[in-house]
C-alpha cells in the first residue's frame, strides 16, 4: 500500500454518483424487470472506465471503480451469496436510535423524496459464494479501466460479515455468532480475490461504530466492545492469507445527516479497531460529530505501520469545503501521528446506495477536487514549512 511519502496521498471512501440511466439499469434489475442483462453488463463496464478517469482528473491518487455495478454496498451480496432466499423488499430506512429521538426531522428529512425499493432478504438457509461470474465481472472491467488511466493505486470494496448482518437478517443459524462466522467463511472468496487481482482491499465495516445505536442500540457500551471484537475476529479470519499492507478497512457511523448524538466516540472503540489485520483505517473526520477525535490519537499511539485516512470531506452535505479547511483538517492529525501515515479520504461515500444521495453529483466532483487541493497545501506545510495558503 502507498503511503504518504513525499506528499498527502488522496483516495475516497468508495461509491461515487452513478450515471442515471445506469442507476435505472440496476433498478431494474433489483425488481426482476431487466430485459437485457447484456446490456447492464456493457454499460457497467463504460461507466467504470469513464468513473476512474474522472478520479485521476479530480486528484485522487487512489482510485476505486465508483462501485459502479452494485445496488448498494452492503445490500450486493445477496446477490452472490446462496442462503438468501426470503425476498422481502423493504424501503431503505435508517432505524436509528438518534433519528427516534427526533421524529420530526426524519419526517423532514425523508418529505417529498422518492426512496428506491431495496430487496433487503434474511438469510434462510446454508451460505456459500455461489455467483463467482459476477466478481470475476466486476474485477475485469476495474482492471480494463485502469490501462493508461494513470492512477498510482487502485483499491475495491468489499462488504465485511458484521455490515452484511446487519443489512440481512438471519432466521437459518442459531446464533449472531454462527452467523458472522458463516458469513465470514464465505465472504473470504471474494477478498482473496481481490487482493489475487492485484487491487488493496478495502473492507466496509460500519459494523463497528454504526451499529452501536441501530443494530445495538440498547447493549451497554462494554456489550458492544464485544460484538465489534467478535466481528473483528471474524473478519481476520476471512483475510488471514492477505498481507495487512494490502487491505484497508472502512469505519463509520452512518452515511447520513441527522443529530448523531447517539454515535459511539471514536476513543472508545479505536483500540478494537486496531486489533484487525489491516493496515489502514479510512474514518469520519470532517462532520460536525467527529472532526475534533483527531485529538484521540494524542492519547492513542498509532501502531508501528498502521496508516490513517480521515475524512476530510463530508458525504453528507452540498457545502464544498475550502482547500485551507481540508489542509487545516489534515494538518492536525499528521502533526500528531506523522504525515507519512495520513492519506487524506472522504468522510463516506457518494452513493453508498444506487439512487440515493443528498449530494449532487457536480458538488461531488467539486468536492473530491476540493480534497486534492487541500491536500497540495497540507503537503506545501508538511513538507517544505510554508504556512501560506
Amino acid at each position: 500500500m502507498n503511503r504518504s511519502v513525499d506528499r498527502i496521498l488522496t483516495t475516497h471512501t468508495g461509491s461515487l454518483p452513478r450515471p442515471d440511466d445506469l442507476a435505472d439499469m440496476l433498478f431494474a434489475k433489483e425488481s426482476g424487470e431487466l430485459a437485457d442483462r447484456a446490456a447492464l453488463d456493457q454499460r457497467v463496464r463504460k461507466a467504470v472506465g469513464e468513473i476512474v478517469r474522472k478520479q485521476v482528473q479530480a486528484g485522487v491518487d487512489v482510485v476505486n471503480d465508483g462501485e459502479m455495478g452494485k445496488i448498494g454496498y452492503s445490500t450486493y451480496v445477496k446477490d452472490r451469496l446462496s442462503g438468501f432466499g426470503d425476498e422481502t423488499t423493504r424501503r431503505a430506512s435508517l432505524s436509528a436510535a438518534d433519528m427516534a429521538e427526533y421524529p420530526e426531522f426524519t419526517q423532514r428529512a425523508f418529505m417529498g423524496r422518492k426512496v428506491p425499493p431495496m430487496k433487503r432478504p434474511s438469510c434462510n438457509g446454508p451460505i456459500a459464494y455461489r455467483d463467482r461470474e459476477a466478481l470475476e465481472r466486476e474485477l475485469d472491467d476495474f482492471k480494463a479501466a485502469l490501462v493508461g488511466a494513470g492512477a498510482a493505486e487502485a483499491f475495491l470494496s468489499a462488504a465485511s460479515p458484521g455490515v452484511i448482518a446487519q443489512f440481512l437478517g438471519n432466521t437459518y443459524y442459531p446464533s449472531h455468532e454462527a452467523y458472522i462466522a458463516a458469513l465470514a467463511d464465505a465472504m473470504k472468496v471474494e477478498y482473496d480475490a481481490i487482493h489475487r487481482a492485484g487491487f488493496v482491499l478495502q473492507l466496509d465495516c460500519p459494523d463497528l461504530a454504526m451499529s452501536r445505536h441501530i443494530q445495538f442500540a440498547s447493549a451497554s457500551t462494554a456489550e458492544f466492545r464485544k460484538v465489534a471484537e467478535l466481528h473483528v475476529a471474524a473478519l481476520n479470519h476471512a483475510v488471514r492469507d492477505i498481507p495487512p499492507d494490502r487491505i484497508r478497512l472502512h469505519l463509520c457511523w452512518g452515511n447520513y445527516e441527522g443529530p448523531h448524538h447517539r454515535d459511539i466516540a471514536l476513543g472508545k472503540i479505536i483500540d478494537v479497531v486496531f486489533k484487525s489485520r489491516a493496515a489502514a483505517i479510512s474514518y469520519e473526520a470532517a462532520n460536525p460529530r467527529h472532526e475534533h477525535e483527531f485529538e484521540v490519537f494524542r492519547d492513542f499511539k498509532l501502531p508501528a505501520g498502521r496508516i490513517l485516512i480521515p475524512g476530510v470531506i463530508d458525504s453528507t452535505n452540498n457545502f464544498i469545503e475550502h482547500p485551507g479547511v481540508v489542509a487545516m483538517r489534515l494538518r492536525n492529525l499528521a502533526n500528531i501521528v506523522g504525515r507519512e501515515n495520513v492519506i487524506a479520504g472522504t468522510d463516506c461515500g457518494f452513493a453508498t446506495f444506487a439512487g440515493f444521495s443528498r449530494v449532487v453529483p457536480s458538488i461531488a466532483w467539486a468536492k473530491l477536487g476540493a480534497l486534492a487541493e487541500g491536500a497540495r497545501l497540507a503537503s506545501r506545510t508538511l513538507w517544505s514549512g510554508d504556512l501560506s495558503l
